[in-house]
């Protein structure tokens, strides 16, 4: 695997002091503060490296995704577009992530590229050196992106971050993030600017007096303030002269916070509302990580919490809102439950610890119901207590009403659920029909002495049978039975009734309406002091659903067995085609002034079969094609797409066109397939009247050079792979070759390892090709034999001499 290349770590500049001791005559506190400099320097560098690597490793999962490739050959292709485009790594990023993801951030940058290409909308002087002609606002934005993830819950290092990366280049000077409370108060969650002094006055605001920031909230939009020293509403840095920007934050569906900004002089002529909008969204982000307690793990709930919830002696517990990709709330989750907590269902209370409300309690769903009363508290955090809430659990087709007292309270972002219910015998025989209902279980006893016959609601189900219809009586169980059945229901009824010993049967049950269940039946004989058989107990249990699983789960065994099958057949067809195409060669071609001898050597395993193609072929003009190439991914689809474009090529080069332009040619068809694919190609055209090669490469390994006992590399000329893009040129460059020279051109198969990167592997290649033999047939076979690759893949060779 290609080790993925990382963008150096940028050091402080040359006229910072050395890492060591202060420098001659620097002592005592000059050189204390000479080092806190250097070292502050050090550190500031670091944490920009941390989120470039960030921003880099976001793109590099785009790649694998669009281009359905590994993570290191993504690396690889990151680096290389980066080149090609002569962008910065993380500049590229940021526009791969920014294409990718069509937020709050995107538009922002789009808004901030049409105010740019406006006439008399242009950057700022500062914005002309923080990035591309669009401002910087793609890095910018996408940088702070990174700062916030790498600061997570903290938001103070959140508030350093988005001054240092997305405002401070716009002239701000200094930004505030507050936390709202349900209550209207407001806690100063992070800043940078103001200094420690003027945060530490604003720590904490009270509800009612009425900041920018409450304002902002009220109002539901952004203020913007210019300050003049006189009359201004009470915040923190007030006072001075400037601009504020007031953006509140929203997530989850109701105000989490705000971002104040400040600057110095008039607000600068940019549209800066998107771009404040998208900060503020990542202030809401790690706002709404920030959990209920200081310090507490993100998204727990607070110990106090859990402590306080323990200590009721009512069934309680915490819910937790579930949310969409808009923040709007769809359920709450069982976060946890008391020790106290009885489920009216009879379920466990750590069966229901993480389950969705409404899966646990579909029943509170309904208009007006407990769950929409549950949304209003955790939406306006005022708590709500009734005696006769009336609440219906999981039971029969019309549950009963059950009428309880609950009460709900919100804490931070969870609301605490309590219930009181009725007690008594009439809950028990409720939580016992439940659990038959459920487990579809009906119980019987026959009194053999009386004729007597009892039945539960659930068995006269089972038989299809109206309530109050006359039951079954045992002796009449084969009439009900299927046919193949009846032998052994007898069997079972003489092990009841005659040997008086327990027994149990399963059976297919005919009911009247047609329907067959399949049920299992167990019976236990009851007798008297003498030992006579008085009375039989028991219970039906309709195992049909568990019967179908099984038989699904045959033929789902079928259908797998089917899809191996399916999958090998596939698997040899690409065996096949590829043989096909690229048949072994045995000895060594003659063409137009030129020797080619070639290698193939396809994968050992079936399923690796991949698109690696190697061709030569004689143009009517006289010059000699070759190429070399290699489809990205394994079977059948990149056998096929090997088919596509090495003819496709052949075709274009009839048409005499350079190889710069077959290959952008080219491109556009592997854009164009129905299934895209990518590739990478060495196009190269040998005329051997002058003995010249031009050659374009489309993000392939490069030819190697064999001239006079020295093996080199040939440096490639611009172009990416193949598929990557719409519209793409590839340059070309020209090396004439002498009559011993001999040109390698292979792919990747030949020299990829797992252990090093591929420049480590190429010159092993370099070393072994220097030693050339007077046969190229044996030549090839020792580059083969030197097993510099040790990745089971395609591998094409293919070598040119001029004659």
């Amino acid at each position: 695997m290609v080790e993925q290349q990382r963008e150096p770590t940028r050091r402080p500049p040359t006229s910072e002091p050395a890492a060591g001791p202060a420098r001659h005559g620097e002592t005592g506190a000059a050189g204390l503060a000479a080092t806190v400099d250097r070292l502050s320097a050090e550190i500031r560098a670091l944490r920009e490296d941390r989120e470039a690597r960030v921003l880099v490793e976001l793109a590099q999962g785009i790649l694998v995704e669009r281009l359905n490739c590994s993570p290191a050959e993504a690396a690889r292709q990151l680096q290389r577009l980066a080149s090609d485009a002569r962008m910065a790594l993380p500049e590229l990023a940021a526009e791969i992530v920014n294409q990718a993801a069509p937020d709050a951030t995107a538009r922002a940058v789009a808004e901030a590229r049409a105010a740019q290409a406006t006439p008399g909308t242009g950057p700022t002087a500062e914005e002309k050196t923080s990035g591309p002609q669009d401002g910087g606002a793609a890095l910018r934005l996408r940088t702070a992106e990174a700062a916030a993830i790498l600061a997570g819950d903290d938001a103070q290092a959140l508030a350093r971050a988005l001054l240092d990366r997305a405002l401070r280049p716009l002239g701000a000077t200094a930004a505030a993030v507050w936390s709202a409370a349900p209550d209207g108060s407001l806690t100063l969650a992070g800043e940078a600017g103001f200094g420690p002094a003027e945060a530490a006055r604003w720590r904490y605001v009270p509800p009612g007096l009425g900041t920018p920031a409450q304002q902002a909230i009220t109002e539901d939009r952004t203020l913007w303030i210019t300050e003049s020293g006189e009359a201004l509403p009470p915040t923190i840095g007030g006072g001075s002269s400037g601009t504020r920007a007031i953006v509140p934050a929203q997530g989850g569906g109701q105000w989490v916070g705000v971002l104040e900004v400040h600057w110095p002089g008039a607000h600068p002529t940019l549209a800066l509302q998107r771009q404040l909008d998208a900060l503020a969204q990542l202030c809401a982000l790690s706002l709404s990580d920030h959990g209920m307690e200081s310090g507490g793990p993100p998204g727990g709930a607070a110990a106090w919490l859990v402590g306080l919830l323990d200590g009721l002696l009512d069934s309680a517990a915490l819910l937790r809102p579930v949310r969409d990709r808009d923040g709007r709330i769809t359920d709450f989750m069982i976060e946890h439950t008391n020790e106290r907590f009885t489920d009216p269902a009879g379920r466990p209370r750590g069966s229901l610890t993480g389950l969705p409300l409404l899966e646990a309690y579909p029943l509170f769903a309904g208009e007006g119901g407990l769950f929409e009363r549950i949304k209003r508290v955790h939406s306006t955090g005022a708590p709500y207590r009734s005696q006769s809430t009336v609440l219906r659990f999981p039971g029969s087709p019309a549950p009963p009403a059950v009428v309880a007292v609950v009460g709900l309270a919100r804490f931070g972002d969870v609301v605490l659920l309590s219930w009181r219910l009725p007690e008594g015998d009439a809950r028990l025989a409720d939580l016992l029909e439940h659990a038959q209902r459920v487990c579809r279980i009906g119980a019987f006893e026959e009194s053999l002495t009386t004729g007597e016959i009892t039945w539960t609601e659930q068995l006269f189900t089972l038989y299809g049978l109206p309530p109050g219809a006359a039951p079954v009586p045992l002796h009449q169980l084969s009439g009900h039975a299927h046919p193949d059945d009846t032998g052994a229901v007898g069997r079972f009824l003489r092990t009841v009734l005659h040997q008086r010993e327990e027994s149990a049967i399963t059976f297919r049950l005919r009911r009247a309406d047609g329907v067959v269940r399949h049920l299992r039946v167990v019976a236990e004989p009851l007798c008297d002091a003498s030992g006579l058989l008085v009375a039989v107990r028991g219970a039906y249990q309709d195992i049909s659903p568990h019967h179908w699983t099984e038989v699904a789960l045959a033929a789902t065994r079928d259908r797998l067995a089917g899809a191996e099958q399916q999958a090998a057949e596939r698997r040899r067809l690409a065996r096949q085609l590829q043989r096909a195409i690229m048949p072994p060669t045995a000895h060594p071609v003659y063409k137009a002034g030129l020797r080619v001898a070639v290698r193939y050597r396809p994968a050992e395993e079936d399923q690796r079969v991949g698109g690696d193609w190697y061709d030569a072929v004689v143009l009517p003009d006289g010059r000699v094609l070759l190429t070399v190439g290699d489809i990205a991914g394994h079977g059948i689809g990149a056998a096929t797409g090997m088919i596509v474009l090495r003819n496709a090529l052949r075709g274009l080069a009839i048409t005499g066109a350079e190889p710069g332009r077959l290959l952008s040619w080219l491109n556009s068809v592997a854009c164009c397939l129905t299934e895209q694919v990518t590739a990478t190609v060495v196009c190269g055209l040998f005329d051997p009247a002058a003995r010249t090669l031009r050659w374009a490469n489309a993000g392939h390994v490069p030819p190697v050079l064999v001239s006079h006992g020295k093996a080199e590399a040939l440096t490639p000329p611009d172009g990416v792979l193949l598929g990557a893009v719409d519209a793409a040129s590839y340059g070309e460059t020209r090396h004439e070759l002498q009559r011993q020279d001999i040109l390698l051109m292979y792919t990747d198969g030949l020299i990829e390892r797992r252990d090093s990167s591929m420049e480590q592997a190429l010159e092993q290649l370099l070393a072994a090709a220097s030693r050339p033999e007077d046969d190229l047939e044996d030549y090839l076979d020792h580059l083969l034999s030197c097993d510099i690759a040790d990745t089971d893949d395609d591998t094409c060779l293919i070598a040119v001499q001029p004659t």
